[in-house]
């Protein structure tokens, strides 16, 4: 299993924000991580421009966007600025994707958010055949009628990874992608649920064993602090349970909320924690760092140590 962090949007300023996602991926690379995760937040920084401005920052580790939403430009944009972006990084880009939520698609962006599924296998057509460029890109399907000329091409092999939580939208990853990416899945819901039915569908497509990145907030602390990180990454990442697509997906597995999924504790819990998803089929894990403390100083601390100890376990579980 593979070892990764979760790098931005941070807040303040865009300037700012610039500086300090690139000292993480600086850091990242330097420890040895194998990945670093980009998400695409609604009200934030875009994840394939972070993605191109750390690539020209680093030179060895994967890039991934997790996810950008398709609804959100036309299929061709999103190929132009993937390939364009996969240039940058010298081919290390891996561009996970996915239909989003209602509460993004519908409420914030005013688009309708029908057969999501459907669009997305729609989506795919164009951007596999962006894929295979440069050339010609005529596709006609039920969403999307296109004919348009692209003289870029992709450097390297570009993995697209879906966001797929439920049975169609794995069985989609699975037969048309390279992998997965998860939010909001336990040990339970990936073994049980999300690894059997893509990788049946990969295997019936006659496809290469999928990707399966899971995405998880880690917290070095002491035994007797576990309970307040829960709480802490419950009252900063609880967000995502107000959609009926996470919760349909935590029902799949045992955790409750977000703070069931934080791996929190000493080295030796966060380590076993780690090997959990690791025997339940992950391919990819990566870390939203939680930092815990009272005030700046002890939060900076808190997020050093726990990046040390992430450090380490990429070692040991590569």
């Amino acid at each position: 299993m593979r070892i990764g962090v979760m790098i931005g949007p941070e807040r303040g300023d865009s300037a700012r924000k610039v500086a300090r996602m690139l000292a993480d991926v600086e850091w990242a690379e330097s420890a040895g991580l194998d990945t670093a995760w980009i998400p695409q937040i609604p009200t934030d920084f875009d994840a394939l421009t972070a993605v191109a401005l750390m690539g020209a920052r680093t030179s060895r580790i994967e890039l991934g966007t997790a996810v950008v939403p398709l609804q959100a430009q036309h299929p061709i944009a999103l190929a132009r600025q993937a390939l364009s972006t996969q240039a940058a990084t010298g081919g290390r880009l891996a561009l996970g994707v996915g239909p989003s939520h209602h509460w993004i698609v519908r409420d914030m962006l005013g688009l309708p958010y029908e057969r999501p599924a459907g669009l997305t296998r729609d989506y795919l057509d164009i951007l596999d055949a962006a894929r295979r460029g440069p050339g010609p890109i005529d596709v006609e399907n039920a969403t999307y009628t296109v004919h348009n000329p692209l003289d870029l091409g992709p450097v390297a092999p570009l993995p697209v990874l879906l966001a797929a939580l439920g049975p169609v939208m794995l069985a989609l990853a699975g037969e048309r992608a390279d992998g997965t990416v998860l939010w909001m899945a336990d040990e339970r819901a990936v073994a049980e649920h999300v690894v059997p039915r893509i990788t049946k569908a990969a295997e019936a497509a006659g496809r290469p064993v999928p990707r399966v990145v899971a995405g998880i907030p880690v917290c070095l602390c002491r035994p007797s602090e576990v309970d307040a990180a829960r709480e802490r990454a419950n009252r900063i990442l609880g967000e995502a349970e107000i959609s009926p697509n996470y919760q349909r997906l935590l029902d799949y597995g045992d955790a409750k909320d977000v703070g069931d999924l934080c791996a929190a504790g000493d080295e030796a819990a966060v380590a076993a924690r780690f090997r959990r998803f690791a025997d339940a089929g992950v391919t990819d894990l990566s870390v939203r760092l939680l930092p815990l403390g009272d005030g700046r100083e002890e939060l900076v601390a808190s997020k050093r140590r726990t990046r040390e100890m992430i450090a380490g376990l990429a070692a040991e579980f590569r």
